[in-house]
């Protein structure tokens, strides 16, 4: 099917997704470091779920969090990695339009869900310092979930306007989208109309989401790598999307993949096998299991 950039129409039924341009002809090398990032995530998370859900003594404020995380950055990952690894392996380039909304509606929600998650982990290792003995009163199960709904509704409610604007512009000009996936600038950067409100109100609620948050977890001490390793990448590719005309466009694109990658790679590493209780289980884990096949071989 060829591509042309210049189709007529008004309401796309697809959209085309580029990958990484100017780097075509690298795109399986790329998509190896890419694929086993992907695979950690998803090796590493289902193991803190995992080992949470089997050990009762880890049942408290602090794992529910690590659980909601592992669980955010199942879905982030999950969220582009197949549809980026299908266009650097089967050239499947072509995505729905309510696909290409939808994956950017998960893509920005669950971005800021993280941001939540991160800020909610600060607030509990503030009070376990500053409150040791009220911790257990202070964040009752009743008041981590209701931090979880808040977190959640707040990413929700706030990124809903995105798709919803991106859906109502026309896009006469061309339904090719120079990104590996569905970023929301990216989209609307294509309509043939207006979109200083997309563009403001998107700039406006991620200023807010990163500083509100920031401010926040700044108040308690916490994993400085996890919320580098999240933030720098992501205002970085926030940023040079508007004001980033010099920086090269494969260059950005690296770091977008990276930025929905690296993070859920990283955190069951920060926050699962630095914490003592969770390396104690899944050393018992694995020493029981060694156990058993020692007995088997016997």
């Amino acid at each position: 099917m060829s591509i042309s950039n210049t189709t007529n129409f008004t309401n796309p039924s697809t959209f085309i997704l580029l990958g990484i341009p100017g780097l075509e002809a690298a795109h399986i090398w790329i998509s190896i470091p890419f694929c086993i990032m992907y695979i950690l995530a998803i090796l590493g998370n289902i193991a803190i779920l995992f080992i949470v859900k089997r050990d009762p003594s880890l049942h408290e404020p602090m794992y529910y969090f690590l659980c909601m995380l592992a669980i955010t950055d199942l879905v982030l990952s999950t969220s582009i990695q197949p549809k980026v690894l299908s266009i650097f392996w089967l050239n499947s380039r072509e995505i729905n339009f309510s696909a290409c909304l939808t994956q950017m509606y998960f893509i920005h929600s669950f971005s800021s869900i993280e941001s939540g998650i991160f800020m909610a982990m600060a607030l509990d290792r503030y009070v376990a310092i500053c409150h040791p003995l009220r911790h257990s009163t202070i964040l009752t199960n009743s008041v981590v979930a209701k931090i979880s709904l808040a977190v959640v509704l707040r990413a929700g409610v706030l990124i809903f306007p995105l798709p919803f604007l991106a859906r109502r512009y026309p896009y006469c000009r061309t339904n090719i989208i120079p990104h590996s996936y569905c970023e929301h600038i990216a989209i609307v950067k294509l309509a043939c109309a207006d979109i200083q409100v997309s563009s403001y109100y998107s700039l406006s609620v991620a200023f807010f989401i990163t500083r509100l948050d920031v401010v926040l977890i700044a108040v308690s001490y916490n994993q400085l790598c996890a919320i580098l390793a999240f933030y720098i990448p992501g205002l970085f590719s926030f940023l040079t999307h508007r004001f980033g005309q010099n920086i090269a466009l494969y260059f950005h694109i690296l770091m977008a993949n990276i930025y929905l990658l690296v993070a859920p790679m990283l955190n069951p590493i920060i926050y699962g096998v630095r914490t003592k209780q969770i390396r104690d289980t899944l050393l018992r884990l694995f020493s029981r299991q060694g156990s058993l096949s020692f007995l088997v071989v016997l």
